[in-house]
């Protein structure tokens, strides 16, 4: 297939309700995968499709503090249970985008990605590569890594996408949030808290001190390091990334079909 990449992000506070443990959304899963269905029939583009872990991962990865590393003696027991707690998640994602008809695939991070104080640092993608040729449909998601600093961390799916980016040089990053974009101040908590049209790296120095964590369990970092993600990306390969509200039915398969500016725009310039 020679369609153009994009990597599209179900964040975690999208498919789970993150204020309650292993809680997920079917019904926003199954609409989302529909969606993505919809677009990839129509545009002939090739799919990468990551996913945060929300009220999975985070609920045993905050309490074995896992993000920290091998810390103590429970923190095996610890890195079992996130990594086991993520991949139930990618079953069901993966079962949803089967069911709308696409050839889904997981990924597992944990099992090939090696990082350096969180960030992956080698990854033989020879057979994600081969699957993309094919016409299947990764899912990669966030994951339990091994780190050669702090013996384990947390792979966030926003360092995932930077890696593959670099990799693959996909032709846009679409990051789904349950907010409109990024904004100044938090949304949920502030109703004349302003959205951020566009962030790029000129006026990111302007930007970034307004941001802040994750209103539940995140122990990825929340919108702030989700920016600095991204921007990491942006600066390493010349790609557009959104960030966008994918709780609005249609935002997503607008997005996939071309439209552009509903969130908020990150880019180099």
């Amino acid at each position: 297939m020679d369609g153009e990449i994009v990597l599209v992000k179900l964040g975690g506070s999208v498919i789970t309700d993150k204020s309650r443990p292993f809680n997920e959304r079917r019904d926003v899963i199954a609409r989302l995968t529909e969606e993505m269905h919809s677009s990839r029939v129509r545009m002939g583009i090739r799919l990468i499709v990551g996913h945060g872990g929300g009220s999975y991962p985070h609920v045993p990865a905050k309490k074995y503090r896992t993000h920290l590393g091998l810390i103590d003696d429970d923190s095996l027991t610890g890195v079992a249970l996130v990594q086991d707690a993520a991949s139930r998640l990618n079953k069901i994602v993966v079962g949803s985008l089967l069911q709308a008809g696409e050839p889904a695939v997981s990924i597992q991070p944990s099992s090939a990605a090696v990082a350096k104080d969180s960030k992956i640092v080698s990854w033989d993608l020879s057979a994600l590569k081969l699957m993309l040729e094919a016409g299947l449909v990764p899912v990669p998601y966030g994951d339990v890594g091994m780190d050669l600093a702090k013996g384990v961390c947390i792979l966030s799916t926003e360092e995932i996408f930077r890696y593959l980016s670099v990799e693959l040089k996909p032709s846009r990053v679409i990051v789904g949030s349950d907010v409109d974009g990024v904004y100044d101040e938090d949304p949920q908590k502030n109703a004349r808290a302003k959205k951020i049209p566009l962030i790029t790296l000129e006026n990111a120095v302007e930007v970034l001190p307004s941001l802040g964590g994750a209103n539940t369990v995140d122990v990825t970092g929340g919108m702030r390091s989700k920016v600095l993600t991204l921007l990491e990306l942006v600066r390493e390969v010349d790609v557009e990334c959104e960030v966008l509200n994918l709780l609005v039915p249609g935002n997503l398969e607008d997005a996939l079909n071309g439209e552009r500016g509903r969130g908020t725009l990150i880019r180099r310039r």
